[in-house]
């Protein structure tokens, strides 16, 4: 990939985010830039360490654990951001620095029994909560999601960044804002309602309604067509 035309599109990415952040009384640096390198050749990994990106995403767990080890001493950082299979979460530890996609207690339950022994770090996650009400989304329902991440609280072996959702795709600006609005509103309350929940993390925002997300307070977006262009058939 040309790193020139990353560039120029990680510049316009960076202004929009600023630009958003900006009308919702934030700033861009409140906002974490999760580039997903999914369905692309490893080459666009190598052009994005070249202009200074380090934070990766990737929906596939062999395809995160095979190029984290590929730049395992570049100073990456490695996010799941797809579905998760329980068969899959041991796979994760030490490789991933966050997984955004944790949406129901079996699978935190599951992360949390394979946790490598002896280790002192739990690992960071994301509750998925599908605040879109579409039933092609997985994640819980927002009146789920008090008592269930009350439980994974429980599991030591896992620390709780905050909440992720995804929107429908559309243009209707009214549906996204809901969406987006929806989890950032549970936020408030799990905060309220749990005194031991401390997440600050949003994972809300695609290529596609990213500007939207911001304004309505995501604090990572997680990009990929519109740093990367379109995934080859």
């Amino acid at each position: 990939m040309q790193r020139d035309l990353l560039r120029q599109r990680r510049t316009r990415v960076l202004a929009d985010v600023d630009e958003a952040a900006a009308r919702a009384g934030r700033t861009g640096d409140d906002v974490t830039l999760v580039a997903v390198t999914k369905g692309h050749p490893f080459e666009v990994v190598e052009a994005a360490l070249e202009i200074g990106l380090r934070e990766f995403g990737e929906n596939r767990v062999e395809s995160l654990v095979a190029r984290a080890g590929r730049v395992a001493d570049a100073g990456c950082r490695w996010h799941m951001v797809g579905r998760l299979q329980r068969r899959q979460a041991p796979e994760l530890h030490g490789v991933a620095e966050l997984v955004h996609s944790v949406d129901s207690l079996r699978l935190a339950e599951r992360l949390a029994r394979t946790a490598p022994e002896g280790s002192d770090t739990p690992l960071r996650i994301l509750v998925q909560v599908n605040t879109s009400g579409e039933e092609a989304k997985t994640g819980l329902a927002p009146e789920e999601a008090s008592d269930t991440v009350a439980r994974i609280l429980e599991l030591g072996e896992l620390r709780v960044d905050g909440l992720m959702t995804m929107a429908p795709y559309t243009d209707d600006e009214r549906v996204l804002r809901q969406t987006f609005a929806g989890l950032r509103e549970l936020a408030g309350e799990l905060r309220r309602q749990l005194p031991e929940y401390r997440g600050k993390e949003l994972s809300m925002g695609m290529s596609n309604d990213y500007r939207v997300a911001v304004e309505e307070g995501s604090t990572m977006i997680r990009l990929g067509t519109v740093l990367f262009g379109e995934r080859e058939a």
